[in-house]
């Protein structure tokens, strides 16, 4: 259907159609190209000696996570935070490290590759926010003052 509605499409609205044009101008007029001066979605994290991983599997342990991130420095911690009733990973955890150095080896070592199964991401750790700050500029919610 969308190879007919494309054959029959006037030339202006064929490259909607078609992803496979053959002149680079034809591109999609809806997806502006990166700028070389973005700023990053997120702000990155100070460097510290506390980890943050996401992408964990369910499976994932808090043994497993130490064992894997032992092999690029002095692990304090590792930590799967999981859940309360089922008991498994809800897909991110924390590793301390004893130096920076630690853990800067640790993300590079770590940051995009497979642990049981699935591609996981280090960074560092960002700190909590002080308790009594509202969170994404939301208003406190009823019954919590």
């Amino acid at each position: 259907m969308a190879m007919r509605a494309a054959a029959s499409a006037p030339r202006g609205l064929r490259r909607f159609f078609c992803t496979n044009t053959t002149k680079p101008s034809l591109s999609f007029p809806f997806i502006s190209p990166p700028s070389s001066g973005a700023q990053p979605a997120r702000p990155v994290a100070e460097p510290s000696t506390n980890l943050f991983v996401s992408g964990l599997s369910k499976r994932t342990t808090s043994e497993k996570l130490r064992d894997e991130f032992s092999k690029f420095g002095e692990v304090v911690n590792a930590r799967v935070v999981t859940d309360r009733v089922s008991g498994y990973s809800k897909g991110f955890g924390f590793v301390n490290y004893a130096t920076l150095e630690d853990a800067a080896k640790g993300i590079e070592g770590m940051d995009g590759k497979f642990l049981d199964g699935w591609v996981i991401f280090a960074e560092y750790a960002r700190p909590r926010p002080p308790p009594g700050q509202p969170i994404n500029n939301m208003p406190p919610q009823y019954g919590r003052q």
